[in-house]
């Protein structure tokens, strides 16, 4: 790259005070809590749906020591219908770890946040960069763009070793001098903001890039190339019939699925895997009241779902329905439900 070191960061710090995003709710601010929240509700999750999330946990939970002394199952509730659910119980457990191991206070370094549930090296360096200024590079996968676009570095991430080489390389583009390291927590963002967009993964607009005319991928007019990764994860698909009963008071039966396990710890409704399982635990007196509705399709990241829901209303809070119990009709919608089994329950899967 001819680009010096020094010249590659005042350009990203420059563009990104005139060009960046500076207006999100979770910028502007060195609050370690609110920056670790939002780089968790980020990972795979678009800024437009993060918004809503984030200013409704920042309602209920305003400070890690909220948090931590929340249960689970509001924390779950909250988080309802952002999806990847582990990101929720690694929070919920990481706030406790912030209490009872760091006196409340977020450590300052990458090395030691990367040590609390939920943190990795990229989300750590993000915390310890904007909020403490630490130099240390970040490598989500807006910036892996950025980087391997700019230094033409080909070669393959599906390998450990040329990830690492990756990291090597991000560490030696970040800014030097005390008046550049002083800028770091605005040199982190332009890196996120370039990736975001600017260096898009389709598309990336290249005219005006900030680093455009010493970026290697540019030059040979072929970005779209990078990053190389030739593992493709394989899909899959699984079949999951679903009991829905619900009272004529409009309780709901509801099961807390175990862990690990598919919506783990989540409330669901009691999951078969075939309809021979469901019928056998429907009293046969009431299998006449059965109605099966038409099957729909939840995409997971590897795996495509496809939900077969026998739905049966009940005129009072009677049998026992295996492990769960009736949450009434108050109730339910505040507790943390599978995006599916929510969008199932308020009718918005057009299923009547």
């Amino acid at each position: 790259m001819q680009l010096t070191r020094d010249a590659f960061a005042r350009r990203v710090i420059a563009w990104q005070k005139t060009h960046g995003r500076n207006d999100l709710p979770w910028q502007n601010t060195k609050d370690p809590y609110r920056v670790w929240l939002s780089e968790i509700m980020l990972q795979q999750t678009q800024v437009a749906t993060v918004r809503g999330y984030f200013a409704r946990f920042l309602i209920r939970f305003p400070d890690v020591a909220s948090l931590a002394h929340a249960s689970l199952d509001d924390v779950l509730g909250l988080w309802s219908g952002l999806g990847y659910y582990s990101r929720a119980r690694n929070l919920h457990r990481c706030a406790q770890q912030v209490m009872a191991l760091h006196g409340g206070a977020f450590p300052a370094t990458t090395e030691v946040l990367e040590t609390l549930p939920g943190i990795g090296r990229s989300t750590g360096a993000a915390i310890a960069s904007l909020c403490f200024g630490e130099c240390v590079a970040i490598l989500d996968a807006n910036v892996k763009r950025v980087v391997t676009r700019v230094l033409g570095f080909d070669a393959d991430l599906a390998k450990g070793s040329n990830v690492l080489a990756l990291w090597d390389a991000a560490t030696q583009l970040l800014p030097v001098g005390k008046d550049l390291a002083s800028a770091m927590p605005r040199y982190t963002q332009g890196m996120m903001d370039l990736g975001a967009t600017v260096c898009l993964p389709k598309r990336p607009q290249c005219a005006v890039c900030p680093v455009r005319e010493d970026c290697t991928a540019a030059k040979a007019g072929d970005p779209q190339r990078y990053p190389v990764r030739t593992r493709t994860l394989k899909r899959s698909t699984q079949a999951i019939w679903m009991l829905w009963v619900q009272s004529a008071d409009g309780a709901v039966w509801l099961d807390k699925r175990p862990t690990p396990g598919v919506w783990a710890g989540l409330h669901c409704l009691p999951l078969f895997d075939s309809e021979d399982a469901l019928l056998a635990q429907v009293p046969v007196a009431l299998r006449k009241g059965l109605e099966a509705l038409p099957v729909f399709t939840h995409v997971l990241t590897h795996k495509d779902l496809y939900l077969h829901t026998w739905r049966l209303t009940v005129t009072q809070h009677c049998a026992d329905w295996g492990a769960g119990q009736w949450v009434g009709a108050q109730a339910w919608p505040q507790v943390g439900l599978p995006a599916p089994i929510r969008k199932l329950l308020q009718g918005a899967v057009g299923i009547g």
